[in-house]
């Protein structure tokens, strides 16, 4: 199997919502970061991916697209491993996003600088690209923008879709060239639906 679409977007721009969609349009099973918390391994493997050394076949062994972070973050290189994928970089207004990042992703504090694989990703992957400046609005808004006029600058536009979920099936049924289902577009993980789920992750959390 191989990938077939790409995503572009940050994180809280609608991807877990893209996710369910590709998935029910036949480009699944599609990778995300509930993938990495699925698997143990998977945090050392984007570690690797992040010092240089991806292993693509491996990471998305038995997968037909990824969206979200961590792999949003080497969209060009997997744009050249996959060059018969399609990229979609999902959008969303510049305010709401950073809104929502401070309210879901992005931590008060930075996880420790340790060898916990999964902090190492969030550092290498993450928060390197906003020089660790999580919490500043300006920066981290600058960031955002300035990283999809570079999607929208290095991706032939033939290949590209700039998306954004509330646009519905038909600019994404025609641009991957399938039918336009009869049923609703996903759309999941809102802020409150994304704390109630870390909640219930932390609940579960057995006891050291």
């Amino acid at each position: 199997m191989t990938l077939k679409v790409i995503g572009a977007g940050y994180g809280r721009t609608g991807t877990l919502s893209l996710k369910l969609a590709l998935e029910q349009l036949g480009f699944g099973p599609c990778y995300h970061m509930m993938e990495v918390f699925k698997n143990p391994e998977a945090p050392a493997w984007w570690v690797e991916a992040a010092d240089g050394k991806p292993d693509w076949e491996k990471i998305f062994d038995g997968y037909s697209s990824t969206v979200d972070w961590p792999s949003a973050t080497f969209y060009r290189e997997l744009a050249d491993a996959y060059p018969d994928a399609k990229i979609i970089l999902t959008e969303r207004d510049p305010e709401s996003w950073f809104k929502s990042t401070q309210a879901t992703i992005f931590p008060n504090e930075m996880p420790p600088d340790d060898e916990q694989p999964f902090n190492q990703m969030y550092r290498k992957v993450i928060a390197r690209l906003f020089e660790n400046r999580m919490r500043e609005h300006d920066h981290v808004i600058d960031v955002f923008n300035r990283h999809n006029q570079t999607v929208r600058d290095v991706i032939p536009a033939s290949r590209l879709l700039v998306y954004e979920v509330a646009q519905g099936w038909e600019p994404l049924c025609n641009f991957l060239g399938v039918p336009v289902p009869d049923t609703p577009m996903p759309k999941v993980n809102s802020t409150e639906e994304f704390q109630a789920r870390r909640a219930q992750m932390a609940n579960e959390r057995p006891a050291n």
